[in-house]
């Protein structure tokens, strides 16, 4: 009886704990104190990164998924492997070599990072900065880790190393809070494959919709994205993959290649309407496509691509 009372305790201690911690998450979303330095901040940022190829490469347009989660491992991973290493005798250099490479991981980490959290919504810049004054503690931390490792003064270089390593896990904790709860770098698109059923679909009267100007309509529980252009009708999931913005309110321009690309209203992000592609982030994955048809009697049909 004393082991499962035991037990019983331990247990609602752990929610009791994981309860608060969710407080403090949910106070940092709403604390709009954080509001004016994150409108100078972000202002700033996209002055400097201005769309192209750089700003792409930094929200990781080229691979297909945001940059700045798997580069979050390196600074991680050095760091706490140095962390173990102190514990043991005989591995000062190899403690010293691991805090070097997590700085010199920490450079491209911040510079992708920076460039999402300029593109994300407010309650997720707030956490977003947070998370990054924490990462810049540890950094700091664990830059004059390094100064002291290399001066001689190892005991103060594993002081600061333990330090930095506090802040390292708090800042990564409200990290993980704003990639997995706020969903900041998962796709919005719908998941068609889970919510369409295979073949065709009647969809609405082609006649119906306006020549050059994107509209919405619903299939089911998708909204989609619909353009006519002449004889050839473009369908895009509605939803951008980014953050979710309603890409049937976006403007219709064109790329380099004289291609037709919708931008949403939201953030930016560009693609393609004939197949979904990605052009310019801050987007990285590609906006589910549909293929289309006008049957005899004049009814636009749709089905999924790929």
């Amino acid at each position: 009886m004393n082991r499962r009372a035991g037990n019983i305790f331990r247990r609602a201690s752990r929610q009791r704990a994981a309860g608060r911690l969710t407080d403090v998450t949910d106070g940092i979303e709403h604390a709009h104190a954080l509001d004016r330095t994150i409108r100078v901040l972000s202002t700033g940022v996209k002055r400097v990164l201005r769309p192209g190829p750089v700003k792409d490469a930094l929200h990781g347009v080229p691979l297909g998924h945001p940059a700045h989660p798997p580069l979050t491992d390196v600074p991680m991973g050095c760091w706490m492997s140095a962390a173990v290493l102190d514990l043991l005798p005989g591995t000062r250099r190899a403690s010293e070599a691991l805090v070097a490479a997590g700085l010199a991981g920490a450079v491209p980490t911040v510079l992708t990072g920076v460039a999402d959290w300029s593109a994300l919504h407010r309650g997720q810049q707030r956490v977003g900065l947070v998370h990054a004054g924490g990462m810049a503690v540890a950094t700091v931390l664990y830059s004059a880790s390094y100064a002291a490792r290399y001066r001689g003064r190892d005991d103060a270089g594993r002081a600061l190393g333990f330090a930095g390593l506090g802040a390292l896990l708090a800042g990564s904790y409200l990290g993980g809070h704003l990639a997995f709860r706020q969903a900041a770098g998962a796709s919005h698109a719908d998941q068609v494959a889970h919510l369409v059923t295979l073949g065709w679909h009647d969809l609405c009267k082609a006649d119906e919709l306006p020549d050059g100007w994107p509209v919405h309509r619903s299939l089911g529980y998708i909204s989609l994205f619909v353009l006519r252009t002449g004889d050839e009708v473009h369908v895009l999931a509605d939803r951008c993959s980014h953050l979710a913005g309603p890409l049937h309110q976006g403007r219709i321009v064109s790329d380099d290649n004289a291609d037709l690309c919708v931008v949403c209203p939201w953030h930016g992000s560009t693609f393609r309407v004939r197949d979904g592609s990605v052009v310019h982030g801050p987007a990285t994955g590609r906006q589910p496509s549909f293929e289309s048809r006008v049957t005899e009697n004049g009814t636009l049909q749709v089905r999924p691509l790929g």
